[in-house]
């Protein structure tokens, strides 16, 4: 079965002001009371709305207030606008509305005026107003159909597709993508019929705005499926997406749960980054499937793949690789980072809820878990994973920083000699030393060829820190939100984050010092150590003015390598200065 992604494009209202908006906080032209008006606009279930405006006179009303909301096509559900009229704490009452179809909005593919629209409200449950009244004001409205965005249902880092939502603004493709899902091997048992355990798998791909799912294979644990699959490729730069599910809504497992609500489990997933394969090579791998469970990382057997991408035109891909990944309005006209989550989460809910509704469906969860609906969720071992990714990646930079302190102290009296001729020479060479810079680069990258990668990543339940995560984090990680478990429990793990968070409160807050201190050298915080800085600095200046920079650079870097024997164990003339500087600190509670 192939599904296909309803189009989405991004709409943008703004809702400038209303006119002739009569409220209960009136009595002919006289306020009576002071009333706060709002408008809210709903759009099937998504609901924003603006600030409130006070409102001073009885004839404008004024709020220039962006509200974006994601729409598909067909389009279904029109936008409702209602203003709402606030006199009491907590007390509102709807002054008008009106009802708007999604198809009177223009479609805007490149960055624009915009015109803009007066619409009639209508009396709707207002208490002051004849029946026969039809007229409750008007509203002005600046509103279009975005279609130069692309519209984001996945994650950024594993998105599919970066196509804008206008089919006029694509570019030509550049590839073939071809899957072949070949079967699988070593399935765990999901459930049990009949005294037994069995599995009734099928497989769930997905690129782009392309869809596939396989047949189920009931009851194996080594199911074949030998389906091919193929896919324009627009973008080398992409993620193409599998995962693979046990189906509960056959037979006997759908008559024995009855009324429950049934769910189809996660088997694991598989991810495949199209810029890590070669031109035109077929890839056939096993790739492990691991998947969270509350009683710790389940492996559920491997899923066997044939993956092969093919190039259109191999210069046609070079070059998009100086081009933005994104269409230009998302630089032009850029979203905040909160609002396109929020966006990102409504597009995932709409695409989830359309393609439940095809022949067989291709059921919520299964959407979710495809385009990871919970990766904005707090999660302790996701925050581990992270932090040794950042340690991992700096770990370079502080092995080189242990080898020059080797050098600096003559640990090996060899390599810290020729050190010291490298040195040298590039002080009296200095046009020397941005061609050995990346002399260097090029040299380690051919030599890093000989041990590239031979066969696409797999989840690496390693890197994840799932095998050694405590079973209660894994628990938290997969509640539900907001949580479903007792007080006890959640006050328990409110006091382990408030723990984990006061070390990283520690952490920011001395990275804060230290920036502070740097910025008191020159504000007379401190004014005898402002004054000696500003003396240094003077001095400094004129030295500099004086002495080639080559013979500074020269004695500096001797002096940063002398030998130990001209070294003190006790901290240096400038740390220890750095260190009495002030900062802010002193002045919070």
């Amino acid at each position: 079965k192939v599904y296909v992604t309803p189009k989405l494009w991004y709409l943008r209202i703004n809702v400038l002001e209303a006119q002739d908006v009569v409220t209960g906080g009136f009595v002919g032209d006289k306020v009576r009371q002071h009333v706060e008006v709002f408008a809210k606009v709903q759009v099937g279930g998504m609901m924003l709305r603006t600030k409130p405006c006070a409102m001073r006179n009885p004839t404008s009303l004024a709020w220039n207030e962006e509200l974006v909301f994601v729409v598909a096509e067909p389009f279904e559900d029109p936008a409702v606008l209602i203003v709402e009229a606030r006199a009491h704490p907590g007390k509102d009452e709807i002054v008008g509305r009106a009802v708007l179809p999604l198809t009177i909005f223009e479609k805007r593919l490149e960055r624009g005026a915009v015109h803009s629209q007066w619409f009639s409200l209508e009396p709707f449950g207002h208490p002051l107003r004849r029946p026969e009244a039809t007229f409750a004001g008007r509203v002005h409205l600046r509103a279009c159909l975005e279609g130069a965005y692309h519209v984001m249902d996945e994650p950024t880092m594993y998105v599919s597709d970066t196509r804008p939502t206008a089919r006029q603004l694509w570019r030509p493709p550049v590839g073939v993508l071809e899957v072949g899902v070949l079967g699988a091997q070593g399935l765990t048992p999901m459930k049990t019929a009949d005294g037994r355990g069995t599995t009734d798998a099928y497989c769930v791909a997905k690129y782009g705005q392309k869809w596939v799912r396989t047949r189920t294979v009931v009851d194996s644990c080594s199911p074949r499926w030998n389906e091919q699959y193929t896919w324009e490729v627009y973008d080398p730069c992409t993620v193409l997406t599998l995962a693979m599910f046990d189906n509960c809504h056959l037979g006997k497992a759908n008559a024995a749960a009855g009324n429950a609500v049934l769910r189809d489990q996660v088997m694991g997933k598989v991810r495949i980054r199209l810029s890590t394969l070669e031109m035109d090579k077929v890839y056939t791998n096993a790739h492990h499937l691991v998947v969270l469970h509350p009683s710790g990382v389940r492996k559920n057997g491997e899923l066997c793949l044939a993956v092969r991408l093919t190039s259109v035109s191999l210069a046609s891909v070079m070059c998009l690789y100086g081009k933005p990944l994104l269409p230009k309005m998302h630089y032009v006209q850029p979203f905040a980072i909160p609002q396109l989550d929020a966006l990102r989460r409504q597009a995932m809910s709409i695409v989830a809820a359309r393609l439940s509704r095809a022949e067989p469906p291709l059921r919520r969860e299964v959407v979710e878990y495809m385009l990871d609906a919970g990766s904005h969720l707090w999660s302790m071992r996701r925050s581990k994973a992270n932090f040794f990714r950042v340690t991992a990646l700096l770990s370079g930079a502080a092995s080189t920083a242990r080898w020059l302190v080797d050098v600096c102290h003559w640990r090996n009296p060899v390599t810290t000699v020729l050190v010291h001729l490298l040195f040298v020479t590039l002080m009296c060479f200095p046009e020397l030393i941005l061609p050995t810079m990346f002399l260097y680069m090029a040299l380690a990258g051919l030599w890093n060829y000989r041990r590239r990668p031979r066969r696409p990543a797999s989840m690496d339940a390693r890197l994840s820190c799932a095998e050694a995560t405590h079973l209660d984090e894994i628990d938290e990680e997969l509640d539900t939100f907001p949580t479903s478990k007792p007080n006890d429990v959640v006050r328990l793990r409110y006091d382990r984050l408030r723990s984990v968070a006061g070390r990283i409160q520690t952490v920011v807050g001395d990275v804060a010092t230290q920036g502070e201190r740097v910025r008191s050298l020159l504000a007379w915080r401190d004014p005898r150590a402002t004054a000696l800085f500003t003396a240094l600095c003077l001095v400094a200046a004129v030295t500099l003015y004086v002495t080639p920079l080559r013979v500074v650079a020269l004695v500096a870097g001797l002096y940063a390598l002398r030998h130990p024997r001209f070294r003190s164990r006790m901290p240096s003339a400038a740390g220890n200065f750095f260190k009495r500087l002030p900062s802010r600190a002193d002045t919070m509670l």
